[in-house]
């Protein structure tokens, strides 16, 4: 297991984030995140050519709330968007609740 120093451990757990830690050998725990960063470098980083750190950083913050988020069909969710996957999430309480 991965060995944190206790304040960032327990920062991490005051914020409600789950510390994970990929199991020797098992190339699946992380395809998440490595089909993100694929999808960002063809998709964004390498199609532009960004002037400054800032220039790049207000690129890259925009292609992942524009266009990774609100349009980007991600087949985990069912080929919806993030938002879209969520307000189904939250309609689908609500009715649940009625």
């Amino acid at each position: 297991m991965l060995s944190l120093p206790r304040s960032t451990a327990e920062c991490l757990r005051n914020h409600g984030i789950q510390i994970s830690n990929s199991r020797k050998g098992n190339p699946y725990d992380n395809a998440y995140v490595e089909s993100f960063f694929k999808t960002l470098k063809n998709e964004e980083i390498y199609l532009n050519e960004y002037e400054t750190f800032n220039d790049a950083m207000e690129n890259i913050g925009r292609f992942i709330e524009d266009v990774y988020n609100a349009k980007r069909m991600h087949s985990s969710l069912g080929y919806l968007s993030p938002i879209e996957f969520e307000e189904l999430e939250e309609k689908l309480q609500i009715e649940a609740i009625l």
